[in-house]
């Protein structure tokens, strides 16, 4: 049968809070809510400094020792400048749905183990370093961050702007498209370690990171991610080539700086959730793991090692954004349905294959086929999805394209393939001019 590294476990344990109190809880709460304004700031100043590294620039390096304290000055800016609304925009929503991006952003990190079992100072209390846990903690991070999208969507909505409508829809089907490959690509995790419970997938990778041996469902998973949190390549809804500024054009103030606030704290979930569900969460990564007798793995040190794997997939976030050119919308969603999709339900059906045949003895394994398969299947998508050169295409004879007016339905509306504006004002008056003076 199936070895010790790969056995699905009938009642994985989960974290023990039986020691915490009314207290301990609402310590916790406000330390993560505390950490993660923080880690936004940081985030931001990270995201500048390594840009302009990669752009070979400077980056901010006046306010402050290396730049800190320009982030104070850009929040004091953000605070002190005039708060404008839309006069016909639906005031309610218009104010509300900041907040709700930011809520939903906020709760995801009440089920994530930032580290492992810990003695609080001062006390002989141990408590696990996470807020809550429950059978089907993964669904509910699922679950909340769909829910922000909503705030996304009410914002674009409620300004009752063209180009806010756009961006808020776009948001829309990209939720849509890439929550799916998302979910997909976690439920190979569930499958492996036989629970949903972030502490229990947690201590299912004791022997070997679900990142290795479930490569394919990484990979799905760092795309996903991008995508989601609308980062480049991927931030369609706020492209400011297309649509000025997307849901957000219509905010300024503290408003906008909801939006902005939310953007950062769902790349830090995305960043903490992949760590926890794929790369051992909290667990020091092999040889460290072995020295003395594990003792890197408890205590303190754990949140060590959750925070540097965290701000390793941040950096990754921001090298994307500085190395790779923004998608088409058609490129875009083509890569979510008809990529990552097939690959995630093709890799769900063989995994549970191979789980059905090992689990009623039909083909017994060893402890490296699952790994060894993964990779097989991630060689496979690399040689499947490779880029190639397409020959140029012949250019067909094409008609001549047709005119059309841009205020018809009462607001401006860019041209379609075939379709050309009419001259403007000071075309005809220049083409009658010239006309003039050929007849002299």
């Amino acid at each position: 049968m199936i070895g010790t590294w790969l056995a699905v476990t009938p009642n994985p344990p989960q974290a023990d809070f039986s020691q915490d109190n009314g207290w301990i809880v609402a310590g916790k709460a406000v330390l993560i809510l505390i950490c993660a304004l923080v880690s936004v700031i940081i985030a931001i100043w990270f995201e500048r400094k390594v840009i302009s590294r990669l752009q070979q620039r400077i980056g901010p390096n006046v306010r402050g020792p290396m730049g800190l304290f320009q982030l104070i000055y850009d929040a004091m800016k953000l605070l002190l400048k005039e708060d404008i609304n839309v006069s016909r925009a639906d005031k309610l929503i218009y104010i509300v749905a900041p907040g709700i991006s930011v809520a939903a952003s906020l709760m995801v990190f009440a089920v994530i183990p930032v580290g492992g079992q810990a003695t609080i100072p001062f006390t002989d209390i141990s408590t696990p370093l996470q807020l809550t846990d429950f059978p089907v903690a993964v669904l509910y991070i699922l679950a909340v961050t769909a829910v922000g999208v909503y705030g996304i969507v009410l914002g674009g909505w409620s300004s009752r702007a063209t180009y806010s409508l756009l961006g808020s829809v776009r948001s829309t089907a990209q939720i849509i498209s890439y929550e799916l490959a998302m979910g997909m690509s976690l439920v190979t995790v569930f499958i492996m370690s036989g629970s949903m419970s972030t502490s229990a997938i947690v201590g299912a990778q004791s022997k070997l990171w679900y990142g290795v041996m479930l490569a394919p469902s990484l990979f799905l998973y760092i795309v996903s991610m991008v995508g989601e949190t609308n980062r480049l390549p991927f931030d369609l809804p706020e492209a400011e080539g297309e649509l000025v500024g997307g849901y957000m054009t219509e905010y300024s103030s503290m408003k906008f700086a909801w939006f902005f606030l939310a953007e950062y704290i769902n790349m830090l979930n995305v960043s903490a959730v992949c760590t926890t569900l794929f790369l051992g969460g909290w667990r020091a990564p092999w040889p460290l793991s072995a020295i003395g007798d594990g003792v890197l793995n408890t205590g303190y040190w754990t949140v060590l090692w959750f925070l540097a794997k965290t701000w390793l997939l941040m950096f990754l976030f921001v090298w994307i954004r500085g190395t790779v050119v923004r998608f088409r919308y058609d490129q875009f969603m083509r890569l979510g349905w008809k990529g990552l999709l097939p690959v995630a339900l093709c890799w769900i059906v063989l995994l549970t294959g191979v789980r059905a045949a090992d689990q009623f003895g039909l083909y017994p394994l060893n402890d490296w086929a699952v790994p060894i398969l993964s990779w097989c299947v991630v060689f496979y998508m690399v040689i499947w999805y490779w880029p190639t050169k397409e020959p140029p295409s012949v250019d067909e004879p094409t008609t001549e394209p047709t005119e059309f007016d841009p205020l018809a339905d009462g607001y401006p509306v860019p041209p379609l393939p075939g379709q050309k504006l009419p001259p403007s004002p000071r075309q005809t008056l220049a083409a009658a001019v010239a006309e003039v003076k050929e007849e002299q």
